[in-house]
């Protein structure tokens, strides 16, 4: 239920959800949790013939990988939009989101190579409204 109160100070209404929360003792159980959870999604999806659409903040998951190689979980079904890039970044940079998901997810999975969806950090600023519009287009897509 959401329920919702006026800031007095700034005007704004401010809305709180009950979001149910899991707390871990450590970080690996917490990952491991995450990473079952993930592909315990995509098998669903793929038992429906569906793709999995997932929204990735700029992680990856060496569970993930494992499930991958280990167990055969197939990501071919998978796409994938991550939420986030530094501006301006060349996509090669060692600081670059790109970089850092190709090396520690993608490339160690089969999803395809079109099913990856990073925001362009190499775009002028004049470009860039039009570019987060059209991204949220393929999004909803």
């Amino acid at each position: 239920m959401l329920k919702s109160t006026v800031d007095k100070a700034t005007g704004f209404e401010k809305r709180f959800e009950n979001i149910g929360t899991v707390v871990f003792e450590e970080a690996t159980s917490a990952s491991k949790a995450i990473a079952l959870e993930i592909s315990n999604l995509i098998r669903v999806k793929q038992s429906q013939k569906q793709p999995c659409i997932l929204g990735l903040l700029t992680f990856a998951s060496a569970k993930l990988v494992r499930l991958h190689k280990e167990e055969g979980l197939s990501f071919k079904n998978v796409v994938s939009f991550n939420l986030d890039e530094y501006y301006p970044m060349e996509p090669d940079s060692v600081n670059s989101y790109v970089r850092f998901m190709q090396e520690q997810l993608f490339n160690h999975i089969d999803i395809l190579p079109e099913n990856c969806h990073v925001p362009d950090g190499t775009l002028s600023k004049e470009e860039i409204r039009d570019y987060c519009d059209q991204y949220e287009v393929r999004i909803e897509a």
